[in-house]
Formats: structure tokens, C-alpha cells, sequence
């Protein structure tokens, strides 16, 4: 009877401790679903090119010609990456697009566009400041500026691309 009581107690502690902590998922197969992949660019704009700080030039293989596309929205003449960064856009979650450590990007997905695209509503943020919300349509090839704060004698410029999809 003593052996019984043993057993029992074995597998109801076993049991417990089942339930207590069930099994966790390898953090390596959780992939969380994506609606695309961007690439965002904080770019110095101005026409004094003494003031240029030594970065390179906006260039993105998949964005021919970013500097005279920017030259048609922008009023400045020469133009250069201050900092870039790739993020995946999740579905279910914010995404964060930091090219620097004083202006970055939140993103929030709202599903596939019609046509192509992710429709999106974006933030841009200056240290804790919104500087901007609004709902945008990012398609391939159709890159988003968005006109950031006045900065040396020139201006700052967020570019964001979807690439892919």
C-alpha cells in the first residue's frame, strides 16, 4: 500500500509540474507574419554642399535615381544618407523603422493594398514628440519623402521603400 501511495504521489507531482510549466515553443521556428519589408532613410537635404556631413550619397539598388527624385520634391541640390535601416512590417505588431537615434518611424500595417502595396498608418517621431501621423499606401517603386525639421542650413528627409512584394 505504501509503494501505492508512492507512485500516486510520484505521478500527481509529476502531473503538477506539467501543468505548472507547460512546453515553450523554439524560439527560432515563432515567424511571425509579415505584409512586406521596407528600407527607411534619414536624409540631409541642402544647397550648400559645405555643409554636407561627410555621409554618402542616397543610394538603394531597387530605387534608381533617389537624388533626382528627391531634387523634384525638394527644393535643394545635393543630398546624403545620414542613417538607413531595414525592418520587416508585421501584421500584428508595431514596427519600428530607426535610422537614427533622434528621428525614427513607427509603423502599423492595415493589411494589403488594392493594386499592390501595404496600406499603412505611420508616426514620425522625434525623441518622445510625434511629429506626424498619417495613412499612406507604400507600393514597390513608389517610395514615400516625408519632409522632417529644418537641420543645419538644409532639412531632414525620411524616405521609406517597400521592397519586395
Amino acid at each position: 500500500m505504501k509503494a501505492f501511495l508512492s507512485a500516486l504521489s510520484l505521478l500527481f507531482c509529476t502531473t503538477l509540474a506539467c501543468a505548472q510549466a507547460p512546453a515553450q515553443p523554439d524560439a527560432s521556428s515563432v515567424n511571425p507574419a509579415t505584409d512586406g519589408h521596407v528600407w527607411g532613410a534619414l536624409i540631409f537635404a541642402t544647397n550648400d554642399a559645405a555643409q554636407l556631413t561627410g555621409a554618402k550619397e542616397p543610394t538603394h539598388t531597387g530605387l534608381p535615381k533617389l537624388n533626382e527624385r528627391l531634387g523634384r520634391v525638394f527644393p535643394y541640390k545635393h543630398f546624403e544618407i545620414l542613417g538607413q535601416h531595414r525592418q520587416d512590417i508585421f501584421r500584428e505588431y508595431e514596427s519600428w523603422v530607426v535610422p537614427s537615434r533622434e528621428l525614427f518611424m513607427k509603423i502599423d500595417s492595415k493589411g494589403p493594398a488594392d493594386k499592390g502595396g501595404v496600406n499603412l498608418h505611420l508616426q514620425v517621431w522625434r525623441e518622445q514628440q510625434v511629429l506626424v501621423k498619417s495613412d499612406a499606401v507604400l507600393r514597390k517603386d513608389s517610395p514615400l519623402f516625408i519632409g522632417g525639421p529644418p537641420w543645419k542650413e538644409g532639412r531632414l528627409i525620411f524616405v521609406l521603400f517597400l521592397e519586395g512584394k
